[in-house]
């Protein structure tokens, strides 16, 4: 008799846990296959800390076939599910095609970027999704310093050491955050004419930073950052961007080459494509996480909508928090579908949340230890700040990450006594991390594929931005516009362990983790391809609360 086989897709929070959980729970009695556009699972909640040259890249990744023993890795993303057939199609990183049959399907394809009608926003900005935009960023604002300290004139210094952070939950609070520690410890060695230094600004809608956040640790981080040097804006957001600045919707023109786009998510188009009940843009599922009429497909993280059995007629949010957890009730009710073991329905209590504001500087509020099994106590969140903060905040980091531990420490050991490396790279340049993307961990690569799609009129364009995987660019100059750095929902980056929640106030989005797609190589033949889900902007749609990649 042939073993059943079980096909997740996405490695997120949500289906790396399920991977493992089910490879620890069926023991080579099924098989297991992962689709994923890269070999690692990504953990969102340090990307600012890449960014800001603290942590190496590969620190925050953890290698699918290193660390999922008995699971089949297939490199491509999901293009279409045939319910009836059981099967899915996908395109892998070349520019090939494939198709995948299954007996069990986990659906954990998490959450893309959301974008907002708004001027410009697409051209100029970058957002913070992947390691490709943490790169960038970390390029771009080591080349904007240097440009600055050989500025000829203190208007054009100025604009290069300003820095827009649009979106104050967790993301972009940590990148304003760090962004400033790392500019600040640059123009030690550069100096800049007189009286200008590094200028980041933090722009949100919302009444205070971080709203999700306890009061008390919503003005201690608010503090940390105006004592820093960071110019927090509430109440205020973007009402154009340019290739010279913004344009504040207070009316203030911002001259700057650096607009970071840390706003919001909305549910991976796959889930809606599949034509079922819909929550949201959500897969509506079963407290038990499977599809209603659908036994053998089962959805978690963003891209399902889960009922809060804590809050009877509400739905989790889309955070890492919940991701992580639900991928671990995921793999136990497929195997229990397959027999082994019984299923249980997914419930939670809040683990807390931790947020990074860099240096010995951060702000908690972990639940106490007694809290754990009882949803009542462990929402009695004990508030931490400062050195305290600080040191939980790296302990939950370190806990929660499924690999690199000691790497990661060694890193954070090395940035407090050595002096951090200010140069560029020059691996990702700017129209290769565009904002309108449906895949910011792929890097886009100079003379590949073109894929049609809708602009931003509706017209047909040769190099759509939108799609699954989106349109590959042409190898053109980097150009020195505003560039978005990257900056939750994510998933997931003021982290609540496995991710705390990216909640926002009622008008304002946030940040999760986009999905990745295939790119193709250069000089890669064309090959056939199923026409790609797109992730145009949507301001009809509600913002989306968290991510699954965030913390």
């Amino acid at each position: 008799m042939s073993r059943p086989r079980i096909v997740i897709v996405g490695a997120g929070f949500a289906g790396y846990r399920t991977a493992r959980t089910l490879s620890r729970l069926t023991r080579n009695r099924a098989d297991i296959t992962l689709l994923n556009p890269t070999d690692y699972f990504l953990y969102l909640p340090l990307l600012p800390q890449v960014a800001a040259g603290i942590l190496e890249p590969r620190r925050v990744t953890v290698s699918l076939t290193g660390t999922l023993r008995h699971v089949r890795l297939v490199l491509g993303e999901a293009d279409d599910i045939d319910l009836d057939a059981r099967t899915v199609h996908y395109s892998d990183p070349e520019g090939g095609i494939g198709t995948l049959t299954y007996d069990r399907l986990v659906l954990a394809a998490g959450s893309v970027n959301k974008l907002l009608p708004i001027p410009g926003v697409a051209e100029h900005a970058h957002g913070f999704r992947g390691l490709p935009e943490a790169l960038y960023l970390r390029d771009h604002v080591t080349r904007q310093v240097e440009l600055a300290a050989g500025a000829e004139d203190p208007k054009s210094c100025r604009s290069r050491c300003t820095f827009v952070v649009v979106g104050a939950g967790y993301t972009g609070t940590e990148v304003a955050a760090q962004g400033q520690l790392f500019t600040d410890e640059l123009v030690r060695k550069q100096p800049l004419w007189q009286g200008v230094r590094p200028r980041w600004l933090l722009l949100d809608i919302a009444e205070r930073v971080m709203p999700e956040m306890d009061e008390k640790l919503s003005r201690t981080a608010d503090r940390v950052l105006r004592q820093r040097g960071v110019d927090v804006r509430m109440g205020t957001s973007v009402k154009e961007a340019t290739h010279t600045g913004v344009l504040l919707t207070d009316g203030e023109f911002v001259d700057t080459r650096t607009l970071v786009w840390c706003v919001g998510v909305r549910p991976d188009p796959l889930a809606a494509s599949l034509g079922l009940p819909m929550e949201r843009g959500r897969l509506l599922v079963e407290p038990t996480l499977h599809v209603p009429g659908r036994p053998e497909v089962f959805a978690c993280g963003d891209a399902a909508a889960v009922p809060d059995l804590t809050k009877p007629g509400e739905y989790t949010p889309m955070t890492a928090q919940h991701a992580w957890r639900q991928g671990k009730v995921a793999g136990h009710n497929v195997a229990a579908s397959l027999g082994i073991g019984e299923p249980k329905p997914y419930r939670h209590s809040d683990l807390g949340f931790v947020v990074d504001l860099g240096g010995i500087k951060a702000a908690a509020n972990p639940p106490p230890p007694f809290g754990r099994g009882d949803p009542h106590l462990a929402s009695l969140g004990v508030p931490l700040s400062g050195a305290v903060a600080g040191a939980v905040t790296r302990g939950y980091h370190l806990a929660a990450m499924p690999g690199n531990r000691v790497r990661v420490a060694a890193d954070w050991l090395l940035d407090a006594v050595l002096p951090r490396q200010g140069v560029q790279l020059g691996l990702v340049r700017s129209w290769s991390v565009p904002l309108d993307t449906a895949s910011p961990e792929l890097a886009r690569v100079p003379g590949g594929q073109k894929k049609a799609g809708p602009d931003k009129t509706g017209a047909e364009s040769p190099a759509a931005s939108g799609g699954r995987g989106g349109a590959q660019w042409q190898e053109t100059p980097d150009k020195p516009g505003p560039v978005a750095v990257p900056g939750a929902a994510g998933k997931p980056h003021a982290s609540p362990v496995p991710g705390a929640s990216e909640r926002s106030g009622p008008a304002r989005q946030q940040d999760g983790p986009a999905k990745p797609g295939p790119t193709a190589v250069p000089g890669a033949p064309e090959s056939p391809r199923r026409q790609p889900r797109t992730s145009a902007p949507d301001a009809a749609q509600e913002p989306a609360k968290g991510s699954e990649g965030d913390t």
